[in-house]
């Protein structure tokens, strides 16, 4: 038992220790931060400055933190929505037996596996572009002038384009995920469905759905991390310094942290971290009421 028990610690030993070092302590570390006024996020613990809450009020007082969190507030439910609606009809397309499956899923996917840089440039210099871009070209075509005339990438419209863009790469990831779940389900639910008369629609509102209550889940915690952690994109409809129509609360933590921009003239990692925290709580509850609303104990393939 002995033996049993050094050749256990020997083998965890190392997987927590890498546990503790990646992921416990800077968790730690971060929520200690957001307490103190910090210039440098590497500086030595001897000169942070404790200001206590006083962070979480600072940003709740700023217009330009507030904005940001109102922009991933829309991202997260109007892309959201857009997204997961997307994606399911996809999924159950894809899975009710038409013929090029692998093509189609492949097609639809094929967007996640390009560089976010690439595929923002594409939709910057080839889709919204106001002199030769898709969009405009389409529509010119098509005698609709007022449309062709629309500057996508105004700042009245640059966060709506920024958001049909960044859903377009998006909705082949998510309709994976909802694809394998209905894969899982089995045939006799349907078929016995079948024979008791219930149309497609019936069928998918009655056995679908309620069993892919737990990928709803997955992809809900999935979209709202990545709408949490929405940066790359913000930056590249933006200029360098990150206008307020696609900022972000990503954006404007790094901005804090680095000092970076017009926007913010001084560096402050403390507040940085607050923000971190803040986004994780977003996450937490986002997950917590998930659970709360859709329980799938009961439901068995």
């Amino acid at each position: 038992m002995k033996k049993n028990k050094t050749m256990i610690i020997a083998f965890t030993a190392p997987a927590v220790l890498m546990f503790i070092i990646v992921f416990l302590y800077p968790i730690c570390r971060t929520l200690a931060m957001s307490f103190f006024k910090i210039e440098g996020v590497t500086d030595d613990v001897s000169k942070w400055s404790f200001v206590g809450i006083s962070n979480f009020i600072r940003l709740f007082q700023t217009k330009l933190f507030l904005t940001s969190m109102w922009n991933m507030f829309r991202i997260w439910l109007v892309g959201g929505i857009l997204v997961m609606c997307l994606a399911l009809l996809f999924a159950v397309i894809i899975t009710s037996g038409i013929r090029f499956k692998s093509f189609f899923r492949a097609v639809i996917y094929m967007p996640n596996i390009v560089s976010a840089v690439a595929l923002a440039t594409m939709w910057l210099q080839y889709v919204y572009s106001p002199k030769f871009g898709l969009l405009k070209s389409v529509f010119a075509t098509l005698h609709l002038d007022g449309l062709a005339k629309i500057q996508y990438l105004d700042t009245t419209n640059k966060f709506w384009a920024l958001l049909f863009a960044y859903c377009f790469g998006m909705v082949g990831y998510h309709m994976l995920i909802f694809a394998s779940g209905i894969e899982r389900i089995g045939a006799e639910y349907y078929e016995a469905a079948t024979l008791d008369g219930a149309n497609k629609v019936r069928q998918f509102y009655y056995i679908t759905l309620p069993l892919l209550k737990g990928v709803i889940k997955t992809n809900i915690t999935m979209w709202s991390v990545s709408s949490v952690a929405f940066f790359v994109w913000s930056q590249l409809f933006s200029t360098v310094t990150a206008d307020t129509a696609t900022i972000t609360p990503m954006v404007y933590m790094y901005l804090q942290i680095f000092g970076a921009g017009n926007s913010v003239t001084e560096r402050n990692a403390g507040l940085g971290a607050a923000i971190g925290v803040l986004l994780s709580i977003c996450v937490v509850i986002i997950f917590w009421v998930c659970n709360l609303a859709l329980k799938d104990d009961d439901i068995e393939f």
